[in-house]
C-alpha cells in the first residue's frame, strides 16, 4: 500500500502586476517616515532580492473559496475519481475570504464547508475542515491526509491550498510587493502502487518566533488604527529559516532512508528566491555535497509569493508542462519543503 497524488489542479489569476506598477505607492518605514530611496531603487531591490517580476491578484469578484474551488475541480477531474468518494476536503489558508473593498475576514462556516458545497458533494461523511498553519499549511494538510489514510480510515482526501494576499496588504509597506493570490489543490490516494509518500517532518517554532509574521497597523500613520495588515520580520525570517528549514529537511530525509543524490527535485516554498536558494545550498552542505543544477524549480518570478498555494500550484505546473526545463518520470524522488508564520516548518519525501 502507497498514498499518492492521483490529481492535481491549480487556479493562476489573470490580473498580472509587475514591479512598475508600485511605482507610484506612497512607501514608508514602521515609523511612518517616508523611505529614501525612489519607488524604482525599491523594486529594484526587491527583484535582486526575491527574484519576483511580477505577481497575480484575483478578479474584484472572487474570493479565496472561488479559486480553491476550481483548482478543486480541476483536482477531481485530473484524478478521474467520483467526488463521493473523497473522505476528507483538507482547506489550508490564513485569512479566510475576504471580500473586494472591505477588510474583515469571513471564515464561518470553514472554507473547506464552502468547497464542499460548491462540489455539491451530498456524502456526509466527507469531512471538510480548515488549516491555518501559516504558508506550510497546504504541507501540513498533506500530512494530515496522509496520517487519515495510514490508518485506515480514509481513502482519497483533497488537500488545497488558496490565499488572497492582495486583500491584507499595507500598500505603504514594500514587503506588499512580494504578495500574491493563488490556489493549488492536490488528491491523495491509498493505492496498490509503488511510492507515494515516505516519510514526513513538521515542526513549530514558537517560543521566540511566533510573531516574526503578524497583523500590524499600517505604516501610514494617518490610517486607522483598528485596521490590521500582513507584517513580517524579514531580516528575522531569512536568518531562522536558514538555520532551521535545511535541518527539518535532512531530518525527513534521513528518516525516509533515501540518498541525497536520489532526489530529482526540491519542491520548496515560493517565499523569496535567494533565501529558497540558501536553504537548499546549506541543506546540501550538510551532506557535503554541492546543489545540483535544476534541482530547485522556481515559479516565483513570475507569480510571487501566494502562502499555501506555492508548493501545490508548482508541482501542478510541472505535472502540465508549464515549467521550463522541469519534468517528473515515474520513480523520481521529490523532497517537498516550507516555511512561514508560526514559525512552522515541515516536509515530506515523495517518490512519483
Amino acid at each position: 500500500m502507497s498514498i499518492k497524488i492521483k490529481g492535481s489542479g491549480s487556479y493562476i489569476p489573470t490580473q498580472v502586476i509587475t514591479n512598475n506598477d508600485f511605482h507610484q505607492f506612497d512607501f514608508r518605514d514602521e515609523k511612518g517616515e517616508a523611505l529614501k530611496d525612489s519607488n524604482e531603487r525599491i523594486a529594484q531591490k526587491l527583484e535582486q532580492i526575491t527574484g519576483i517580476q511580477e505577481r497575480r491578484y484575483i478578479n474584484e469578484d472572487l474570493t479565496t473559496t472561488d479559486i480553491g474551488t476550481i483548482a478543486a475541480e480541476k483536482a477531481i477531474e485530473n484524478a478521474k475519481i467520483d467526488k463521493e468518494e473523497i473522505d476528507y476536503i483538507i482547506f489550508a489558508h490564513n485569512f479566510g475570504d475576504i471580500q473586494y473593498g472591505t477588510i474583515q475576514s469571513d471564515i464561518v462556516p470553514s472554507l473547506a464547508s464552502r468547497v464542499k458545497h460548491n462540489l455539491q458533494i451530498k456524502n456526509p461523511n466527507c469531512v471538510a475542515y480548515d488549516v491555518l498553519f501559516g504558508c506550510p499549511g497546504w504541507l501540513q494538510g498533506v500530512i494530515q491526509a496522509y496520517a487519515y489514510m495510514s490508518l485506515g480510515i480514509a481513502k482519497n482526501c483533497l488537500v488545497i491550498g488558496a490565499e488572497t494576499l492582495s486583500r491584507v496588504i499595507d500598500l505603504h509597506d514594500r514587503d506588499s510587493m512580494i504578495y500574491a493570490d493563488g490556489a493549488g489543490a492536490t488528491i491523495f490516494s491509498v493505492t496498490d502502487e509503488a511510492g507515494g509518500i515516505i516519510a514526513t517532518k513538521s515542526c513549530s517554532f514558537t517560543y521566540d518566533e511566533a510573531y516574526y509574521i503578524n497583523y500590524g497597523e499600517s505604516y501610514k500613520k494617518d490610517e486607522p488604527r483598528d485596521t490590521r495588515y500582513i507584517k513580517m520580520l524579514g531580516r528575522k525570517i531569512y536568518e531562522f529559516a536558514l538555520i532551521n528549514v535545511p535541518q527539518a529537511m535532512k531530518s525527513c530525509l534521513d528518516e525516509s532512508g533515501i540518498s541525497i543524490h536520489q532526489i530529482k527535485k526540491i519542491i520548496i516554498h515560493q517565499a523569496n528566491e535567494k533565501m529558497d536558494e540558501a536553504i537548499v545550498k546549506r541543506f546540501y552542505e550538510l551532506y557535503d555535497t554541492k546543489m545540483p543544477n535544476g534541482v530547485m524549480p522556481m515559479n516565483i518570478q513570475k507569480l510571487g509569493n501566494s502562502s499555501v498555494a506555492t508548493l501545490p500550484t508548482l508541482y501542478d505546473m510541472i505535472c502540465n508542462n508549464k515549467l521550463e526545463d522541469h519534468s517528473f518520470t515515474k520513480g523520481d524522488y521529490l523532497l517537498f519543503a516550507s516555511v512561514g508564520a508560526g514559525m512552522n516548518i515541515n516536509a515530506f519525501v515523495y517518490q512519483v
